[in-house]
């Protein structure tokens, strides 16, 4: 056990999630209380030590902390901003899913509640949480969350993001956007060799493959686009359109959906008509930063 396995913890909302938060912090030796609307969903907890408050505020009473994770950002105003419920000095740990405003806005009303606030999202399933594979993200003061890092550290592998309270919600969008990104490739992948007899198995080696060797270009990538500056050290824009116009052939060829690579084109060829057809694929950041329809 940690020197901070003693630290007393409340967590609030017993979804599926919520009791994988509970579990972990009763597995690393914190005394933790739970409240939910529906208390049986408590039951578990409560034969493995977990300690079941009568209500909201008293389960805040309870703890140094309170992890809240509930069904979103409207229920956690409803539970909490009562008169019955007293936030002054407390600190408060939102692990409900929704959007960086959202994010903010509670943030404030923390504030004028006189509690400390952190707002956070759970890049993993229940099944993960308490072991290093949970990666679970951070935003707003820091002092904050380096007070209680110790104790959070039984969830998983816990990130601090910054001051800005909207930049976990931000993060857990932008990694939502990846993951179905690189999974979409795969299936358009997939569904191309299909037609010619070969299994996803078979080609889920070389994808990964693939997947891989783009992660690395990144950086390098990353430093494009902060610079502004996109030389085509790799490929011209305007060649990698002619590729995709091929992607888009072979897919109609073979009877292949074929609307994520003409997206993808249309917006290549708004770039190359504005002028970057010469520069590198980054310089397509232009057209992802505009509003749809822009």
């Amino acid at each position: 056990m940690n020197d901070n396995s003693q630290t007393p913890v409340t967590v609030i909302g017993l979804g599926l999630m919520g009791q994988a938060l509970a579990g972990a912090f009763l597995k690393a030796g914190h005394p933790t209380t739970v409240w939910n609307r529906t208390s049986s969903k408590a039951d578990r907890l409560v034969a493995e030590g977990a300690r079941l408050a009568p209500t909201v505020g008293e389960a805040i009473k309870a703890g140094s902390l309170t992890i809240i994770c509930v069904t979103d950002y409207p229920a956690l105003h409803e539970l909490l901003d009562t008169t019955e419920v007293e936030l002054a000095g407390t600190m408060l740990i939102n692990l409900t899913s929704g959007d960086s405003a959202q994010a903010r806005e509670t943030a404030r009303w923390a504030e004028r509640r006189g509690a400390h606030y952190l707002d956070g999202a759970i890049m993993a399933i229940p099944a993960v949480i308490g072991t290093d594979e949970a990666l679970i993200l951070h935003s707003g003061p820091q002092s904050d969350f380096e007070a209680h890092r110790s104790t959070l550290d039984a969830l998983g592998t816990v990130t601090h993001l910054g001051a800005d309270h909207g930049l976990a919600s931000l993060y857990d969008v932008a990694g939502l956007a990846m993951m179905w990104s690189v999974l979409n490739a795969w299936l358009q992948g997939t569904a191309l060799l299909r037609t010619a007899g070969v299994d996803a198995a078979t080609f889920a080696p070389f994808a990964r493959q693939i997947a891989a060797g783009v992660a690395d270009w990144l950086p390098g990538y990353a430093e494009q686009i902060d610079s502004g500056s996109f030389p085509a050290v790799v490929s011209a824009l305007e060649t990698d359109a002619r590729a995709m116009a091929h992607l888009i052939e072979e897919s109609e060829a073979v009877g292949v959906n074929a609307e994520l690579p003409k997206l993808i084109k249309e917006m290549a060829d708004r770039a190359i008509a504005a002028g970057h057809g010469g520069e590198q694929y980054p310089v397509l950041i232009e057209e992802f930063s505009k509003p749809s329809g822009g």
